[in-house]
């Protein structure tokens, strides 16, 4: 097993102690990691696959960058595929810098903030499948000029708070998860 591998094992463990409401699909997390069989990093595990996004905050923790994501016609944290990388916390820094092109993005942590599993639709050639998305903190510098990528309809800087109240259950969860990170 791959170093990067035995520590997202770690990290998803450690996730599960920590956020117990959450210990089912931290055991989902691991299960697909042990399977076996066709690399779960890649988008050829059709069935499924890893992902890596970033919870991107302002210097001031007030703000998320959110997308509105072109294909799924959502309001989105950024993110994307593995392809074959096994470092999520580097995949998550890396989309964050592709989707949103600000300079300076820092990783907050090699903890994990945040796990969800969605069901993709078919599009396409591409069958529906599931992604499951491993969320680390990135944070942005000064500068919060972004550039919208091919992959956004638009990009937005949102108080936290706002999105606490969100319809979307997945981007509440983390901006309640976020305000609460000092108690």
């Amino acid at each position: 097993m791959l170093a990067a591998d035995r520590q997202l094992r770690q990290a998803l463990t450690d996730y599960s102690r920590v956020h117990r409401e959450h210990d089912a699909v931290a055991r989902e997390f691991l299960t697909l990691l042990e399977e076996g069989g066709v690399d779960p990093f890649t988008r050829e595990r059709l069935a499924g696959h890893f992902t890596g996004s970033a919870w991107l905050v302002s210097a001031d923790g007030e703000r998320a960058l959110l997308t509105h994501h072109r294909k799924l016609q959502r309001w989105l944290q950024l993110g994307g595929h593995a392809d074959g990388d096994h470092d999520l916390a580097a995949v998550a820094l890396r989309e964050a810098e592709e989707e949103s092109g600000l300079p300076g993005l820092v990783l907050a942590s090699t903890a994990i903030f945040d796990l969800d599993k969605h069901w993709i639709p078919e599009r396409k050639d591409v069958p529906g499948h599931w992604h499951y998305d491993v969320r680390y903190v990135v944070v942005a510098a000064a500068d919060e000029r972004f550039v919208i990528s091919e992959e956004s309809l638009e990009l937005a800087w949102r108080p936290v708070a706002e999105i606490a109240g969100d319809s979307d259950e997945s981007l509440r969860r983390m901006a309640m998860r976020w305000m609460q990170r000092g108690a």
